[in-house]
């Protein structure tokens, strides 16, 4: 049984082989060769009264390995003065999180690792945004425009450096200095053009891939930004407004958005949850944020697996806009990358071991 801290899998994973490793397993879906649980969430009230506790889990099951996902967040929805909010979240603190997954093997049972989760979710997120790059971008793609300047915005803008020749991008974020720090770094660590505007609509306009990267709770650029060719993908479902839908020509989903289950227990749409049971009185549950009019986690479009299996669904011509919902096989990209992760732990021999029969137990349940 080993442990693996985020150190060790920014040492030891790459993009391209997380992009191949997601890729695979996608294929597998398809192919009905693996399988997946799509997030649910669990709310609660906390200590703080303008907050929530927050418990998220995923699993999936691929390539042998099976992995669950979990973390565990205090979650808050701050609002700006002009209006917008966003969704915000610790553990215990501000600055510390917890997120682990837990990697079983599907040819015995056997525990064989916890990750942190922080350093593989953004490459797992990153990678699924070049997947759809890498099928639905123009094949000369060349310039980004990048909304949002945080972990995500740097593993996506690397998943697309993976799949196209990128050499120019222009990045947008509210806060001058967090743009101008992301563009310092980016060019350094890609030796590409990185320019810091400022504005949204400057960074979209004639940018081949526009690429929305931000925990906004609201739409992040306007759809008569857009132009023939450009290929769209966003973060959360709530980046994207309905005019930018009906202006894209090809939709394409990674897969399934969410659980489909309507009952009294549950809600969807609370912040950035397709799906969660909620716990506490009428009052309390006034510090949640109300579901907003373009949350769509559960879409009806074409998935990854019906593009590999008909790419006539997909970009066709160089003058369409595409679109790729980066989401839908969350709990199946944690198990390809997951175990990709515990396979080159022990080829490098690195992470800490524990003994396995401590999470071993003779009383059956």
């Amino acid at each position: 049984m080993l442990f693996i801290h985020n150190d060790v899998v920014e040492e030891i994973l790459n993009m391209e082989d997380c992009i191949a490793a997601q890729e695979q397993a996608f294929r597998d879906l398809a192919e009905g060769k693996a399988t997946h649980r799509p997030r649910s969430d669990i709310y609660a009230p906390c200590e703080r009264e303008d907050g929530y506790y927050r418990w998220g889990t995923m699993e999936g099951c691929s390539g042998g390995y099976l992995a669950i996902r979990m973390k565990s967040d205090i979650m808050t929805w701050p609002r700006a003065e002009d209006g917008s909010w966003t969704e915000d979240k610790y553990c215990i603190e501000p600055g510390t999180y917890c997120g682990l997954i837990m990697l079983f093997s599907a040819k015995n049972g056997e525990p064989l690792a916890f990750i942190n989760d922080g350093v593989l979710q953004h490459m797992r997120v990153g990678g699924g945004g070049g997947i759809g790059a890498k099928y639905l971008a123009r094949k000369k793609a060349a310039t980004v425009g990048m909304l949002g300047s945080g972990g995500m915005a740097r593993t996506y803008l690397q998943a697309y450096c993976a799949v196209r020749g990128i050499t120019k991008v222009k990045v947008f974020s509210p806060t001058k200095a967090n743009r101008e720090a992301y563009a310092s770094e980016m060019s350094r660590r890609l030796n590409i053009e990185v320019l810091p505007v400022d504005n949204a609509e400057e960074a979209v306009r004639g940018s081949d891939i526009v690429s929305s990267c931000t925990d906004s709770m609201a739409p992040t650029f306007d759809a008569e930004w857009l132009s023939p060719g450009q290929h769209v993908t966003m973060l959360g479902p709530m980046e994207i407004s309905k005019e930018v839908l009906d202006r894209v020509d090809v939709n394409i989903s990674q897969g399934s958005g969410g659980l489909n289950i309507d009952t009294k227990d549950t809600e969807q749409g609370i912040g950035h949850s397709p799906l969660a049971w909620v716990a506490g009185s009428r009052e309390e549950r006034q510090r949640l944020p109300k579901k907003q009019e373009n949350f769509n986690f559960i879409v009806d479009f074409p998935t990854f697996g019906d593009l590999i299996n008909d790419p006539s669904i997909g970009r066709t011509d160089d003058e369409q806009i595409t679109f790729y919902h980066n989401m839908g096989n969350q709990g199946l990209q944690f198990s390809s990358v997951g175990g990709l992760v515990y396979e080159k732990a022990l080829e490098a021999r690195v992470g800490r071991h524990m003994p396995t029969e401590w999470f071993l137990q003779d009383i059956r349940d």
